[in-house]
């Protein structure tokens, strides 16, 4: 037997490849979502603060230090035309624009361009050097800057360097360390598949499968040579118009960001793209990290490979100007090719002062070029009317896009509460759902005297207080009870929110609120507390759930209504719910939505517990209920799902009986969302934890840590009170 080469350590862990236990069962329920970025990945520590270390960063000398860095080329790496302004640009861009609004995944925000997919993306090709290019200033400001900042904060002064006058910038986004693994980019298996992967026709663009927003895989937008790489502007206007609004962009705000990103700095493709080497995840070892690189032939400057398309769009690619439509107007336009071979277009009878110079040599003019979603801004007749008024008004222009950019790096954080820094604007923007300052000056315990005295049961304030507060999204930290935008359109309207039962709820409430100065999220908020706290009681423990006040009311001037349509729930296996059938199964929604929220394992297993016994089932269905004294905060749910009394039976679509095993009679009906609890291995653990007769009362503790982390999961700003 040869022995050559084989390793003298047996190695059980799987560190490289191996098949893992999706391998073995690919219909099982996979919990990993719920078990990203555990605080054993974070070498900072559960200690470290980054509000606190932003409070010593010398903001004006890190801003100084990117100035100076913008110009400062690097022979590694040459910036085109001596300037790093518009690489930079391109790095924040595709870190901020991966935001997509249907479930507030993506975006900036975490620095997550540092890690697969997104760092071996076709579409973020080199974007790796930019990275390493600003490692420097990244070493030297340590801590006190995150990647997420720094990355973001690098194209908003890039564009400052150039001559905009920017709308703002704020700190604050933390770095995560290793991949996100919970956001779906999408099913295809390799890069760049054809667009019709991912819509039901692509001849429709609203068909585009949810939650996606980019057409291909790999791309952060539409593929720059046209639908499917066939040019035709004004089909590619309608993708175009598409996926920014799946970012929440309006027509002038994709105008002004499609002209504001190519007004500056250029594409790359003077070369031969099959040269490059692999991308940064399966780069070789000793590209440390960074791929696309070419050994064969010069690769940097001029000879620089990216998207394939070659060439500036404007006459001074580092300058802020309006230079994008005077060149997109003033000619006519004809489809060439790349040295690269990739499609553009190119102006016919250019004057030979409107071409940009070449990247190293300034007595070299080319052609400058357009991608086929800039053919689409002066094709489209919505956005060729917004072209021509920019074109007309360049202040009007400049402003415009100062706040659309400051819109696309900034939309992912959420409130403004969250905004660290001496350069964070003081205007409320719609878009930031602004909450106005509640009251905290009033008297708890005579609140909730009186919301005890209002006639309404434990199930009605539960349910109420849940609804409101369900729709937090950690992802861009979105929605929650802060507001009390469920009694608001278009969230008092949702089936999910039974609109019936909420007026009646609200009718109570509001009241209350008046005559005691509290604000109605308060109240919402104390009233589902209340109702914990008197189910609690019931089964034999008395606790008072912990409130922090201060909440605010928002008003329909506050609420952009549109851009709360992806918030509606539609399934909510906390409130058994499902609004119809997906092909998606009911516990992997709920998975989904317990990730969203910020919850753990234990958390949701424990809420989804408490939830039932308490009563609390949308439209008041007894679907795995599991208890005969329902409105009591008890262990029933888990004591009845893993006793063996019983058997579980199919009796229709998502729907089981639960038969007491000697006698074969019903004794109570479950769904999926319930059964899984007792069928998968890693729940059924947590099941029959709280299961145990000792653990009644941590039951009931934990159920009432779970439910505040949900009830504050908004309030950003706030020291938890007791």
């Amino acid at each position: 037997m040869n022995n050559t080469g084989k390793c003298p350590v047996m190695h059980g862990g799987m560190t490289s490849a191996g098949t893992s236990n999706m391998d073995w069962w690919p219909e099982a329920l996979n919990l990993d979502i719920l078990h990203q970025h555990d605080t054993k990945t974070n070498p900072l520590g559960e200690d470290f603060n980054y509000s606190e270390e932003l409070e010593k960063l010398d903001v004006e000398a890190l801003k100084k230090d990117l100035h100076a860095f913008m110009t400062d080329s690097q022979e590694w790496w040459p910036a085109d035309w001596g300037h790093y302004g518009g690489l930079m640009i391109r790095m924040a861009w595709h870190a901020a624009g991966s935001y997509r609004i249907s479930d507030g995944r993506g975006g900036g925000g975490t620095g997550n361009q540092r890690f697969a997919p997104l760092n071996s993306w076709p579409d973020n090709a080199n974007l790796d050097k930019a990275r390493r290019l600003l490692w420097p200033i990244k070493k030297k400001y340590g801590n006190k800057i995150s990647w997420a900042d720094l990355i973001v904060l690098a194209g908003t002064i890039a564009y400052e360097n150039m001559g905009l006058k920017t709308f703002g910038f704020a700190f604050g986004r933390s770095d995560i360390w290793h991949p996100e693994k919970d956001t779906y980019w999408g099913a295809e298996k390799e890069w760049l598949a054809p667009s019709d992967h991912r819509y039901e026709d692509v001849n429709n663009p609203a068909t585009m499968e949810n939650p996606l927003a980019a057409v291909q895989m790999g791309l952060i937008y539409v593929n720059p040579e046209g639908v499917n790489g066939k040019p035709d502007p004004l089909k590619t206007a309608e993708q175009v118009r598409e996926t920014f609004a799946r970012m929440a962009m309006d027509d002038e705000e994709t105008v002004a960001l499609t002209a504001g990103g190519h007004t500056v700095g250029k594409c790359h493709g003077n070369g031969d793209a099959s040269l490059l080497g692999p991308s940064p995840e399966a780069a070789d070892i000793t590209e440390q990290g960074l791929g696309w690189n070419n050994h064969t032939k010069r690769g940097v400057g001029r000879d620089t490979v990216t998207s394939g398309l070659e060439g500036a769009w404007t006459t001074h690619p580092t300058k802020w100007d309006n230079g994008y439509f005077h060149m997109l107007l003033s000619y006519d336009w004809e489809l060439k090719k790349s040295p690269a071979g990739a499609q553009q277009w190119e102006p016919v009878n250019i004057r030979e002062e409107d071409k940009p110079v070449d990247v190293e040599d300034p007595s070299i003019r080319y052609n400058p070029i357009m991608t086929d979603a800039d053919m689409a801004m002066k094709m489209d007749p919505s956005y060729r009317k917004i072209s021509e008024r920019f074109h007309k008004d360049p202040d009007y222009f400049s402003e415009v896009f100062a706040r659309a950019w400051f819109k696309l790096t900034h939309r992912d954080m959420g409130p403004k509460a969250r905004y660290i820094g001496p350069d964070a604007p003081k205007e409320d923007l719609v878009w930031q759902d602004p909450v106005p300052a509640g009251n905290s000056n009033y008297d708890i315990s005579a609140v909730k005297t009186k919301i005890a005295d209002a006639g309404l049961s434990i199930a009605d304030m539960v349910s109420t207080a849940w609804d409101s507060a369900r729709t937090f999204r950690g992802s861009d930290m979105r929605g929650g009870a802060n507001g009390a935008r469920i009694r608001l359109a278009p969230q008092k309207d949702w089936d999910g929110n039974e609109p019936e039962r909420l007026g009646r709820v609200l009718a109570a409430l509001e009241p209350i609120a008046v005559e005691t100065g509290a604000s109605i999220a308060d109240i919402i908020v104390l009233a589902g507390n209340l109702g914990v706290e008197q189910a609690a009681k019931a089964a034999g423990f008395n606790i008072t759930v912990p409130f922090a006040p201060g909440r605010g009311d928002a008003t329909d001037d506050m609420t952009d209504a549109d851009s709360f349509a992806p918030l509606e729930p539609i399934h909510d296996g906390y409130r058994n719910w499902l609004k119809k059938d997906y092909t998606v199964k009911p516990e992997e929604l709920m998975l989904d939505r317990t990730q969203l929220m910020g919850l753990t394992a234990p958390e949701m297993i424990v809420l989804v517990g408490g939830m039932r016994v308490l009563g609390t089932n949308h439209g008041g269905t007894k679907h795995g209920v599991l208890t005969d004294k329902e409105g009591s905060l008890t262990n029933d749910f888990f004591v009845s799902l893993t006793s063996m009394d019983y058997t579980w039976k199919p009796a229709g679509n998502n729907l089981y009986e639960i038969r007491e095993r000697k006698t074969d009679t019903v004794k109570w009906t479950a769904t999926r969302v319930d059964l899984v609890f007792g069928s998968n291995s890693i729940l059924r653990a947590y099941a029959e934890l709280y299961a145990q007769d000792d653990n009644k009362e941590k039951f009931v503790h934990d159920f009432v840590a779970a439910w505040v982390k949900v009830m504050n999961a908004d309030r950003f700003n706030i020291v938890q009170a007791d």
